[in-house]
Parts: structure tokens; sequence; C-alpha cells
């Protein structure tokens, strides 16, 4: 190793992710390496003159934000589609629909995202009849705001096969009319019947992951964990991230999931095929239930608003915990979606019996959400060493008066506990769910030190972190939950450089600040990957 770096990034704000707020040092890097971090006084004893200088003044530096919950390259092509996140009404559903085909005539099919029926006058209007008056000649397919459901027109029916006789998934429905004539509407795993319809090639999704690695660049993504897309959770990108590591083009750390199914021998082979520096296989993921807004979230007590109904488990609840315990015993990692109380429940005591059957080891299995959780199970998530893998801006994914009709105002009070979750020795791992929000970390970390949605209104503020919380749940967290905590997560001598550079140091303004803070510097694995002009 050289003597002096090739190069040596210092701000009088540097938050290595170790203190709790940040200080004047120099970081400096060789190869891909830090070698050494210094009080940034003494820099100029431990530099020549072929090292690199970057001094970002008073502007905050930091790890690398590490994103634990994205679905990538889904995310990547909603990207390019058109946005129903403000639509309030069918009607302007379609018009927005009709006004983006209109501007992009040689798109093979219309895809968009974000419309939300829970939030509309008449809730009930989801009907294809609507899209075919907007485009009829091309597939539309637009995404519910949780993207557990669609809305697909007629020709989207078509192409996917989709018609009377078509039967519901297992925790799906293809939701039909009087007649038996399907509605447009497709709920849970019916999302399938037309997402493994859409056609995508190799040259597109090199495309969207090419768009992809620029905007992670941008905010200063350094690593994710791709739990693939929905629902088919399909392991065949693996493949393509493995190359674009080979050709030098990879510019975040991947890490991913195969969905948790039995199938033991495809995870060991990509368990061995996929641990390098860049792209790593980090064992399996799961749904349990699904989401609020559709009713199915599984919950102990019924939906305030729909008294019959408390949701259920995608799979049978024997069946997982079957899957779970020989997964478990295999030393894989088991990540589970849970929603609603009963989910988180089920998940726990899942992983309580993988122990008593198996051992207890260092396993740092996950829940993914947690969005309630009965005051019983808080303890059990560091009692059983389950991460709690939460997405903070989700809290603006609809309004607080929805979810108070979804779920009543006593269980409003624990909704999306972080605070208490933390006090209570869990482990709180963050990340976005890209696409069902953007990518941007800093709007994460915005509504976990604030609590205030884009209305702002407080949801249950008492839950809000510290900023240093929440920035290390952010890096260093992710990091351990990825069991990488020796590399990442952190600036420390001996660990790998991904380090980014903010326009101004969060610590030192107001919180509503945060929203408008830009990532100016991004290096990933020692290169620099973005700088803003």
């Amino acid at each position: 190793m050289s003597l002096s770096p090739d190069i040596a990034i210092t701000s009088t704000a540097v938050f290595t992710g170790t203190a709790v707020e940040p200080m004047p040092l120099a970081i400096l890097i060789s190869d891909n390496k830090i070698i050494n971090v210094v009080s940034k006084s003494e820099l100029q004893s431990f530099i020549s003159k072929k090292t690199r200088v970057y001094d970002f003044g008073d502007k905050l530096v930091m790890p690398g934000f590490h994103d634990f919950h994205i679905h990538l390259l889904l995310g990547s092509m909603l990207k390019n589609s058109v946005d129903l996140s403000h639509a309030k009404s069918a009607k302007e559903v379609t018009q927005l629909v009709r006004e983006y085909a209109a501007a992009h005539p040689n798109v093979p099919f219309i895809i968009g995202s974000g419309w939300d029926n829970n939030a509309w006058a008449d809730k009930h209007t989801v009907h294809k009849n609507y899209l075919d008056d907007a485009v009829s000649d091309r597939p539309v397919i637009i995404y519910q705001a949780e993207l557990h459901s669609v809305w697909i027109n007629s020709a989207m029916l078509e192409l996917a096969g989709i018609n009377q006789a078509t039967a519901n998934p297992d925790f799906g429905e293809v939701v039909k009319d009087q007649d038996g004539e399907p509605t447009g509407l497709l709920i849970e795993h019916a999302v399938g019947l037309v997402t493994e319809a859409l056609p995508m090639d190799t040259t597109m999704k090199e495309q969207l992951l090419e768009q992809f690695l620029s905007e992670a660049a941008k905010y200063g993504v350094t690593a994710v964990h791709d739990l693939l897309r929905l629902p088919e959770m399909s392991t065949e990108e693996a493949s393509l991230y493995a190359d674009f590591e080979k050709r030098g083009k990879l510019s975040a750390r991947i890490h991913f999931v195969a969905p948790l199914n039995g199938d033991l021998t495809e995870a060991t082979r990509l368990r061995n095929s996929y641990h390098s520096n860049m792209v790593q296989f980090t064992g399996f993921k799961q749904f349990i239930d699904g989401v609020i807004s559709s009713y199915t979230a599984y919950v102990l007590e019924a939906y305030s608003n729909k008294p019959d109904t408390t949701g259920g488990t995608v799979y049978p609840e024997e069946l997982l915990r079957k899957w779970t315990i020989e997964a478990d015993r295999e030393n894989f990692r088991v990540r589970f979606h849970c929603i609603g109380d009963r989910a988180v429940k089920f998940a726990l005591d899942t992983f309580e019996e993988a122990i008593k059957q198996n051992g207890k080891r260092d396993a740092r299995h996950a829940i993914e959400h947690i969005e309630l959780i009965q005051a019983v199970d808080i303890p059990r998530l560091h009692e059983l060493g389950v991460l709690a893998s939460i997405q903070p801006e989700h809290l603006n994914g609809s309004s607080y008066e929805v979810y108070e009709d979804l779920i009543g105002k006593e269980r409003m009070e624990r909704y999306m506990l972080h605070q208490t979750l933390q006090d209570n020795g869990a482990t709180l791992v963050y990340g976005s769910d890209y696409p069902v929000v953007g990518l941007n970390p800093l709007a994460g970390i915005y509504r976990a030190v604030t609590r205030l949605d884009d209305q702002q209104v407080a949801w249950n503020k008492e839950e809000k972190l510290s900023l240093s919380d929440a920035l290390k749940a952010y890096t260093y967290a992710p990091a351990y939950g990825s069991f990488r905590e020796n590399e990442l997560g952190t600036i420390e001598t001996g660990k790998l450089a991904d380090i980014i550079a903010l326009d101004r140091d969060l610590f030192a303004v107001p919180a509503h600040e945060i929203q408008d803070t830009n990532v100016v510097f991004t290096m990933v694995d020692g290169k620099i990957v973005y700088q803003a002009e």
C-alpha cells in the first residue's frame, strides 16, 4: 500500500456513523478502501502531490445510503410512466392516461402508478371502461399506490388472456361484475397474470438498470437490497447484475433475494454463485399478508370500515412455517412482508419456532414494514434477533384520515412505531420500498425525524427519531442487515470507500431543509460515480 492516499475527502462536518454528531475530519482513501481517518487540521501531513483532495467546506460528508428494500427493475420501469398520485377520481386518472398516451405515440404499452381510490369520493369506480375510453389501441396497466393492485384496459386483458373463465389465483382476485365479466381490477397475486405478459427483453432490462444506477448515484445510494419484481419475484436479473459488475458498469452494490417457496436447491446455487464485492445473494423473501388499503393486511381485529374482514395470509400458515424452518436449518436468512399485527405475530412465532427446532444463531431474519404491531410483540424483535425493516416515507403514502377510516383511532396511535421499537432494543433498518415511493433517502430521513406528511399532519410525533439515529438506520443498520458491518456502513479505517457529500450540514439546519437537500458527490468502492455540476 502506498504511503500517501490516492484520494482525501475532507469537511468540517464528517458524520462517521460512529459518533452522534459530525466532526472536522479527513478521510484518506487508497484503491477502494479507507486507509485512515484523521483530523482535518492534520491532513497536510498525510498527503502528497499525487493525492486528489476533495474539500467540501462545511457541507456534510457521510457514509453512502444503503437502501434495504427496493424493487429495482420495476421501479426503473415505473420511472418512465404516467404519475397518477395526485388524481382525485377515476376521471382524472383517465385524463392523465389519455394525455400520456398522446404524448408517447410509439410506446407499445402504457404503464403508470400511484392511483389511490381510497382517497376518492367514489371509491368504486375502478373499471376498464375508463381506461378503454382513454386508450383503446394499446395495453394499459396502472399500479395502485402500494403496488398490490393493478387497473388495466380491455387490450391488456386480451393480451394476458384474462376472461370470464379465468379463475382467481391463490391470494388474489380477478374482480368481475355481476355478469362474470372482468372489470379490469386485479388484486394481489392476480397482478402476476398481467405482469408476466409484459414484454421485457435483455436490452430493455439493461436500459432500466443503467437508468436506475444513474438515479441511485444522484441520490447517494451506494448499496441496495433488491426484493425483486412483484409478484413474480424472479431471480433472473442476478446474471444481469453480475454482467454489469464484470463490465465495470455496476455503480451500486446490489444484494438480492429469492422467493421463499420450499426450493432450497436454487437458493444454494445462488448463494454459491453470487458472493462478490458488488453482487450478493442474501437469502429469502416472502409475503405473509398484503396491505391495509386493499384489506389484505392480516390484522388481529377487523377493519374499522369493513368489520367482516381481517385479511389473511398469502400462503397457508403451516406451509410458511415449514419453509422457514427448513431455510433456517440451512443457514439462510428469511425476510417476511408483514403489514398487519397478526402477520407480525405470526412471523415472530415462526422465527421463534425455527430457533426451538434448529437452535439459536445469528440469523438476522427480518420483518418488512411492521405498520401495525401489538404491544406484547414489541420486545420480541430484540429477544429473537429479528430486524425491523421499515420504510419511513410510507408515512406520506396516503392521508391520515384515510388510514384512520380503515383501522380506527386506537390503532392509528400505534401505526409505524419507530422510537418505541428502538427503545425496546430492536434494530431499525431503513429503506424506501421504491417504487412505492421515490428512491431519495432524504425523503425518508425527513419523515423519520419529523413524522410529518406533506400536509404537515403529524403521525404519532413521539415516534420520531434523532437525526443521528435516522442516518444510522439508512447506513450502518442495512450493512449490519447484510452481514457486511465490517466492510460498510460507517467511515472507519479498513472499510470500503462508499462515501457521499450533501450540499449542506443536516445537523446545522432546521429539519424542513432536509427535503431541499441534494447530494453533490457519490463515491462507490473508491470510484467517483456522481458529482453535481
